[in-house]
């Protein structure tokens, strides 16, 4: 699926930036792959021998295909709130890991690969409750939790749990057998409300801009983190509180604002890329029910537009985090389009905001993502008023440029770069040329370039002398 990306297409990411247009064609191709994808599923399902996929569930997936197809004809003018369904980000992970169980090399496992593809029957579930369709189904709850996405979710028993679900005028029921029955009555958008504390009512956040969709805030998804996260200090997944989706909620209420300080881009991009959130566990212990100091997040290049996020300090560090992690969604999605480079993926790059060797790729992502920060906080220091806010963006600005400095003639200077790359890289050169031409407080950039000395030297130190490429 490899095709040409246009000459200006590739420079203007470069620069960290994307037009409409940009964003647009990104967001298509990764739409067009995840459909693509979903019919590999139903295509290795169909062809899969029953000791790899055993005949029931394979009926059960394409009851559930023929109900995600019903409900996308029930009403032309929701087929795109089911076509949105498909193409969540979390929906990207447990395709790929069902097409992993019914093709892959290892020993076949029927009862994880019906528990996994019985995954799509909540979500057609969903779509045909969200198109006003009438179904009875049966539903399958594994781990403790029924997710139905945009809905909600059932808590039920510990195991694998069967719920029989009926969606008529508007309400939906379900009865599971260690439960009494749930009555649910959706809400227009998102969220729905039932009388039972067994019920778990889906959130979102209101959109970045006027016009656009809210952003589910989603702690309910059973694929919304990876099996194994490869990045090491990636924490797990956390349910949200009443008073946490409060702070949540407060933070954002100001992150339209934080981003619109670095430029119109960022908050387009945001708006058009941001898909979901997921709340992760704060890096360390809280007390009192206040959120702990420091925190983390991360993309998943399998789950186009989620953003993995521990809760935000305030709007100008949740700003901050959809800025660094749109870079990611980015350049990921780029990757996807075309090739960028030919290096290999052994870890032996200093980059001066990681204490371990990178990758060629990794170091590239971190570059990338670090540029796109030390422009908006440079945009966020020239705007801002005197005072602590302003001084606080000078010092971030300060800190990521000489970082980027630091790294980007690794990239540069490689001979792995394809040309698609090597224009991408012209592109973040000349986005840190401007950079480097603003005037920064001398005392600010001090400490930025002592802070980059040190730490290249605590690394070579740790790394027994490696030279820090």
């Amino acid at each position: 699926m490899t095709q040409p990306v246009p000459h200006h297409v590739l420079y203007e990411l470069g620069c960290t930036e994307g037009s409409p247009a940009t964003l647009r064609l990104l967001a298509r191709d990764q739409d067009r792959r995840r459909l693509l994808l979903l019919r590999a599923v139903l295509d290795a399902a169909d062809t899969a021998p029953a000791d790899r996929c055993p005949p029931a569930a394979r009926r059960s997936l394409a009851e559930s295909w023929a109900l995600l197809e019903a409900a996308e004809r029930a009403a032309s003018d929701r087929a795109a709130t089911v076509r949105s369904l498909l193409l969540a980000p979390l929906v990207g992970p447990w395709a790929e890991h069902a097409l992993a169980l019914l093709t892959g090399a290892g020993p076949p496992d029927r009862a994880a690969t019906a528990r996994t593809l019985g995954h799509l029957a909540p979500l057609a579930a969903a779509a045909a409750v969200r198109a006003g369709l009438p179904f009875r189904l049966r539903l399958t709850a594994t781990g403790g939790a029924l997710a139905l996405p945009t809905l909600g979710a059932l808590r039920t028993a510990p195991g694998t749990v069967p719920v029989d679900a009926h969606h008529s005028g508007g309400r939906l029921v379900l009865r599971a057998p260690d439960r009494r029955t749930v009555t649910v009555r959706p809400q227009r958008g998102h969220g729905a409300w039932a009388a039972s504390p067994a019920w778990r009512a889906a959130h979102a956040l209101p959109p970045l801009v006027p016009g656009g969709h809210p952003v589910p805030l989603d702690d309910l998804d059973p694929y919304r983190v990876p099996r194994h996260p490869r990045e090491p200090g990636f924490t797990g997944i956390t349910d949200l509180d009443d008073l946490a989706r409060k702070r949540w909620g407060g933070a954002w209420s100001g992150t339209g604002a934080a981003l619109a300080h670095g430029g119109p881009h960022r908050i387009s991009e945001a708006a058009t890329l941001l898909r979901c959130l997921v709340p992760l566990a704060p890096p360390g212990g809280g007390a009192g029910g206040e959120p702990p100091p420091g925190s983390c997040s991360g993309t998943r290049r399998e789950a186009f537009g989620a953003v993995l996020s521990s809760e935000p300090p305030d709007a100008a560090g949740f700003a901050e985090t959809l800025v660094h992690e749109s870079q990611h969604v980015k350049l990921a999605a780029l990757a996807a389009l075309t090739p960028l480079h030919r290096a290999g993926p052994a870890p032996r790059h200093f980059a001066p905001w990681r204490p371990d060797p990178r990758p060629f790729d990794g170091l590239w992502h971190g570059v990338y993502s670090h540029l796109a920060l030390a422009d908006w906080w440079l945009r966020y220091a020239q705007g801002a008023p005197p005072g602590p806010a302003r001084e606080r963006a000078w010092a971030e600005h300060a800190r990521r440029r000489e970082q980027v400095g630091a790294a980007l003639p690794v990239l540069v200077g490689s001979d792995a770069l394809t040309p698609a790359g090597r224009t991408l890289a012209e592109g973040m050169v000349t986005a840190y040329t401007r950079l480097t031409e603003a005037e920064v407080p001398a005392e600010h950039l001090a400490r930025a370039v002592a802070y980059v000395a040190t730490t290249r030297a605590l690394w070579i130190q740790r790394h027994n002398g490696m030279s820090p490429s």
